[in-house]
């Protein structure tokens, strides 16, 4: 047999040579359902593109419409987004913009897309979350007043397509009907005792989404403008050619967030950072956190809402609970009685990507499917068409996906009526740290004080390791994973219940009460539950943080000193799971999950502006005087 081999640097060049072809084939493809798409657009609907629609204080906001070929008015579904949805060249946003118009024409919708302010063809400066909340409540009246329309308006998107919904549905326009946000924390601030701030805090620590997240999309203040005055015929022309769409450089972010100080991240990068600037030294409660676009629970909102969320989301506690405040708290029963939520088992807006094996990170949740758009079409064909259709019959208050058992479930309220709060306490013999040590989870209080002590130094924090996160780049990458590596860290402290003799379900919010004691000022401690397997792997389902100086309210700070134990209330965990017979169930407890949450430098001070941290000697005690605990709402099955 004659042997024949390649040289290394030919078979580098034809694997380049495959690489490059299959791009460019993968692109035309693209392009081509693009262009398909778009075609059948022109046939079925009048299209109407680079609209400037006038805000009151003269700002033009560039706006395209999609509406039926017919004369009977008509409704109009309504999305407003910082990102790109210039229907020329490649790009998925694009198509799927172009998709979700073609949909809604088809069901005899105008579909209305527009540019917040200051993003691409929208005139002005932009902020986050599209401030001010008056050219929302300017766009809804423009709509109202054409002569296709008629009158009815409902609001959708995902994340930033959704997180203005809910504070510009406050100021009550006539003519907003209803909405579907969907993955919508940033917009929510404050409900209740949880304090976010859009997605910026959990519990007082910064979440670094946003510093990833506003690298990637804020355009430079030296970006190329349209000359004010600019015609609709020339925008349109001129879109064909130029894009507006910058394309920063790349950046390795799981290195770029390890820079200190933290305020100074995105100039490291060379990154714009004037809004960055204004958020990273504002505290919980700073006032100017409730003058943008932010939604918080002293605003009353009157709109029939049917919201999404997802269990690895990084705001799935606080959007359940705004669900909840407003069916809870609207002062119209109506409006109360019409507040519908989808709670999937994905990563952020990964709702439509559910197959028939779902894998969430490297967990399989089985088929998560589910008719969204035959739900929510539904949903606006009651609210804009009036049609007395079968929605409210057919459709559960709560339909929310449980892992483990693998299959979706209805109640008429979150936590479901049937889950009941069942209080498991830490115990130890002092010796719970890692997933070698003592810890044990018991519905039984340990009767002496052997706390669990660790070390945390800031300058070598414990990695985040899947989990619900969102924006991050390439510095996290989210949903379930087998943590037992991060577990060997002598700074986790494990906690685990005995083997179950029979399974029960998980559904709801998750409360944990630490005690807890440090030879510093201040500090953090973070907690996470876990399905642990009968092979050992264990998955991790929701996390959180608190940073101790909020421990009395995100109004004040309140120092530690040295020998003294404090109790500690952090934010609480969601989920849905059903651990089956023989798993087990764990928490982790430390005072760092980074870089999902900022590091805690112990000092005392901003934070925000130091470089140098100091290790803190961290304690979690444990008995009937200091009964830490986990509150799990828990289902018999």
């Amino acid at each position: 047999m004659i042997k024949t081999s390649i040289p290394d640097n030919m078979t580098k060049h034809l694997v380049f040579t495959f690489l490059v072809i299959t791009y460019f084939f993968l692109s035309a493809c693209d392009l081509q359902a693009q262009s398909s798409v778009l075609q059948e657009l022109e046939e079925i609907a009048i299209v109407d593109q680079k609209v400037m629609m006038p805000m009151r204080d003269g700002i033009r906001l560039a706006t395209d419409i999609y509406r039926p070929k017919t004369d009977e008015k008509v409704p109009i579904i309504f999305s407003r987004t910082p990102y790109n949805f210039n229907s020329w060249g490649d790009g998925k946003q694009r198509t799927r913009t172009a998709q979700r118009a073609l949909e809604a024409v088809n069901r005899g919708y105008a579909y209305v897309v527009q540019n917040e302010r200051g993003r691409y063809y929208s005139e002005g400066e932009w902020d986050i979350l599209g401030v001010p909340l008056t050219d929302g409540y300017d766009a809804f009246t423009w709509m109202k007043d054409q002569s296709w329309s008629n009158g009815k308006i409902g609001t959708l998107g995902c994340s930033s397509t959704a997180e203005w919904q809910m504070a510009v549905a406050a100021l009550d326009h006539p003519s907003h009907a209803a909405m579907v946000p969907q993955g919508y924390g940033a917009g929510v601030g404050r409900v209740g005792d949880i304090n976010e701030q859009g997605n910026w805090y959990r519990g007082g620590a910064e979440q670094m989404l946003f510093f990833s997240w506003l690298y990637g999309v804020e355009h430079d203040k030296f970006k190329p403008r349209i000359p004010a005055g600019a015609t609709q015929e020339d925008l349109i022309r001129i879109s064909r050619f130029y894009d507006l769409a910058p394309e920063n450089p790349k950046v390795d972010m799981s290195e770029a967030l390890n820079h200190l100080p933290i305020q100074d991240i995105l100039k490291n990068i060379n990154g714009k950072h004037e809004i960055f600037d204004k958020m990273i030294t504002r505290k919980p409660n700073d006032p100017a956190w409730y003058e943008g676009g932010i939604y918080h629970d002293d605003m009353e909102l009157a709109v029939p809402s049917f919201w999404f969320a997802s269990w690895y989301d990084v705001s799935i506690t606080p959007n359940i609970a705004l669900f909840n405040h407003v069916r809870n708290n609207a002062k119209d029963a109506e409006i109360r009685d019409n507040q519908y939520l989808v709670i999937a088992p994905t990563l952020h807006c990964g709702y439509t990507r559910a197959k028939e094996n779902t894998i969430v990170g490297e967990r399989s949740v089985g088929d998560a499917r589910l008719n969204y758009g035959e739900q929510i079409y539904a949903w606006f064909d009651l609210w804009l068409k009036g049609e007395a259709n079968d929605f409210k019959e057919k459709t559960p208050r709560v339909q929310y996906y449980t892992m483990g058992s693998n299959k979706w479930q209805a109640a008429d309220s979150w936590p479901p009526e049937a889950a009941v709060s069942t209080t498991f306490y830490l115990n130890s013999d002092g010796q719970a740290n890692s997933l070698f040590g003592d810890g044990k989870l018991s519905t039984s209080k340990p009767a002496s004080d052997n706390p669990d002590g660790f070390v945390y130094d800031p300058m070598n924090p414990v990695p985040s390791y899947g989990g619900n996160v969102c924006c991050t780049g390439n510095a996290i990458k989210g949903g379930a994973f087998d943590q037992r590596q991060m577990e060997t860290r002598n700074d986790i402290l494990v906690y685990t219940t005995d083997a179950l003799e029979e399974g029960v379900e998980v559904s709801g919010f998750i409360e944990s009460t630490l005690y807890i004691s440090s030879d510093v000022k201040d500090t953090d401690f973070t907690i996470k539950l876990i399905d642990v397997y009968p092979d050992g792997t264990a998955y991790n389902l929701d996390e959180t943080i608190q940073r101790v100086r909020y421990r009395e309210g995100y109004d004040k700070e309140v120092f530690m000193e040295e020998g003294m134990v404090y109790k500690v209330d952090l934010t609480p965990i969601s989920t849905s799971n059903y651990f089956e017979k023989g798993h087990s169930i764990r928490i982790e407890i430390s005072s760092s999950n980074f870089p999902r949450f900022a590091r805690n430098l112990n000092t005392g001070g901003n934070n925000y502006d130091e470089s140098l941290g100091v290790v803190a000697n961290n304690k979690v005690h444990h008995s009937a005087e200091y009964p830490s605990n986990i509150k799990l709402p828990m289902i018999k099955k």
